[in-house]
């Protein structure tokens, strides 16, 4: 990296993003559909613009860097560093006018994601973590992130966006967990991944996902003390099936149902 402040940097994609996304948020604008006959799966002017904005702000400071993205396809992924973005995680929330989306950013250092911000410019709010701490800052001021110490599947609150993201096997077995725990909720992309991060639930359940639905919020995770891997217990950068818990003793809990 260079002798830029970095902490600015990435508070400056933040914003500059939000400013291009919000405008579109509760207005009348058109979603497309990317799906090519599959799954619905929108995408806005809203998504271009913010992934646009980030791109340009990274190129100009970080050329030698490497871009994977959402929108607008991937840019020197053979780079120590590459930048994972989703400007708006949570399309369909977002068309809908419910404020449970983020612009997700994240940083990777040799495959590895070393640094992450969900921020949601609607509410003001903007949760980052570094692998090591985890920090929120919106308008009940900044605070640091902490999991909640839940250990025993029974006293669990659960998440996942949609139990219809799971089929066949995938379906018993995350239906298992879920017929396990005390509460699950479902519906909020990456925001469940951060309600998870400042102690409010205590594990994420989700498959599907792409890298850059998930490596921003892998180093938030862990820096707040939670653990965050494949159902098999690999590495969550790739994306793919995803259990996140707030402690180790809640994951090895989950993991042995889904697992199998």
């Amino acid at each position: 990296m260079s002798a830029i402040d970095f902490g600015a940097f990435v508070a400056d994609l933040a914003t500059q993003s939000g400013r291009a996304i919000l405008p579109f948020f509760r207005a009348h604008h058109a979603a497309e559909d990317k799906s090519q006959g599959g799954a619905y799966d929108p995408v806005t002017e809203a998504d271009r613009a913010g992934e646009s904005v980030m791109r340009h702000l990274i190129k100009r400071h970080f050329p030698a860097h490497g871009v994977l993205g959402e929108e607008f396809g991937n840019e020197n992924l053979d780079a120590e560093y590459v930048w994972v973005l989703d400007p708006i995680d949570g399309t369909r929330a977002f068309i809908s006018g419910i404020p449970v989306w983020g612009t997700l950013i994240g940083l990777s250092r040799n495959g590895v994601p070393v640094y992450g911000m969900m921020h949601q410019p609607f509410t003001g709010e903007r949760y980052s973590g570094d692998g090591r701490q985890a920090r929120y800052e919106g308008p009940n001021g900044p605070r640091t992130l902490r999991t909640r110490q839940t250990t025993e599947l029974a006293a669990a609150t659960l998440m996942t966006t949609t139990p219809a993201m799971f089929s066949g096997e995938q379906a018993q077995r995350y239906a298992s967990v879920e017929k396990a725990v005390r509460l699950a909720r479902y519906g909020c992309d990456c925001y469940a991944y951060c309600m998870l991060a400042a102690g409010h639930v205590d594990l994420v359940i989700e498959s599907g996902l792409k890298p850059y639905d998930i490596v921003a919020l892998i180093p938030i995770i862990e820096g707040a003390g939670g653990i965050v891997t494949s159902w098999q217990g690999g590495s969550a950068a790739e994306g793919g099936t995803i259990v996140a818990a707030g402690t180790r003793a809640l994951h090895d809990a989950a993991l042995r149902l889904l697992a199998g």
